[in-house]
């Protein structure tokens, strides 16, 4: 299956493991992706820029510096690549963290790789919208809007317009699990209980 890309654009894979990193660089270039894969986090914040332009599919946990740390390492560096989260069975507490924190998506192994390019396709379309330079929009004046992420900000933006979480799923290419821990996280942050009380803090902002 190819699927469309900016040029410049560039899944970075980021795995401790050489098998799955050549898989997965495989099956991106597969899809007609370009891949490029690092042992660890080190390697990576050695490569990347904020400048850079891809999505990043990370295993959560490696030694050294893990998956969740090497997230809150980007952030500090404002490199705001996409972050799909490999996770195993056991891993669902760190990936609910991990989505509290920015996340894209988070897959668990054993891996879907029709589940995985999907959601790559969705966090590259993400990634060629987001703002390079400083936009109001991003930054929305409401103190507890801009605590939300990108990722709870779309599922917002879904949930004001009266979607329920299989049509947000579908829109977003994530999955209904992930829809709901934003759903949860949305309400948490904005200390609202209800549709009325989200639709009078969105629509005030405008």
């Amino acid at each position: 299956m190819s699927v469309p890309a900016i040029p410049s654009q560039v899944v970075y894979i980021v795995d401790d493991d050489a098998d799955i990193r050549d898989a997965l660089a495989l099956l991106m270039r597969s899809a007609g992706l370009s891949a490029a894969s690092f042992p660890s986090a080190r390697d990576f914040l050695a490569r990347v820029t904020p400048r850079d332009s891809g999505c990043l599919v990370l295993d959560i946990r490696m030694p050294g510096t893990s998956g969740i740390e090497l997230q809150a390492e980007m952030r500090k560096r404002r490199i705001e690549l996409p972050i799909i989260f490999l996770t195993g069975h056991g891993d669902v507490p760190l990936a609910v963290k991990a989505l509290k924190a920015g996340a894209a998506d988070f897959i668990q192994k054993p891996l879907e790789e029709h589940r995985l390019v999907m959601a790559v396709t969705q966090a590259l379309k993400e990634d060629a919208c987001r703002p390079r330079s400083e936009d109001p929009a991003d930054n929305p004046p409401d103190d507890r809007l801009a605590s939300l992420s990108r990722r709870e900000r779309e599922v917002l933006q879904e949930m004001v317009h009266g979607r329920q979480s299989r049509e947000i799923a579908e829109t977003l290419c994530i999955s209904i699990k992930t829809v709901e821990f934003h759903r949860a996280n949305i309400r948490e942050k904005l200390g609202t209980t209800n549709l009325a009380d989200l639709f009078r803090l969105v629509f005030k902002q405008e």
